[in-house]
């Protein structure tokens, strides 16, 4: 089944469908500097406008990766609180375009 909205998955193949915030912190918790250095997360869908990644930095932290092609955006930062992360990924993946997204009373 495929996610409504977007897709989670880490290096190691983990992978969450319609991820919470919650869920997010959990992956990027067990991110590691070894086997597991990467988490991607968009819309499961082929070709999709856009995607972010949260990779395990040598020195300590965490490089966020944000692109929206429809929006022209494309932004890298770093962060060491991964809740901080994942609370501000999923406010911006909620503003991000879902074209086949039904509209409130069109389920």
């Amino acid at each position: 089944m495929r996610a409504e909205y977007y897709r989670a998955e880490s290096e190691n193949g983990d992978h969450i469908e319609d991820p919470s915030e919650d869920a997010l912190f959990m992956l990027f918790d067990d991110l590691n500097g070894s086997d597991n250095t990467f988490v991607v997360i968009q819309p499961d869908e082929d070709d999709p406008a856009w995607s972010t990644s949260v990779t395990v930095l040598d020195d300590g932290g965490y490089e966020v990766v944000r692109r929206d092609t429809t929006r022209h955006e494309h932004a890298v930062d770093t962060g060491t609180s991964i809740d901080r992360i994942a609370r501000d990924l999923t406010i911006w993946m909620a503003a991000r375009d879902f074209p086949e997204r039904a509209a409130p009373g069109e389920r």
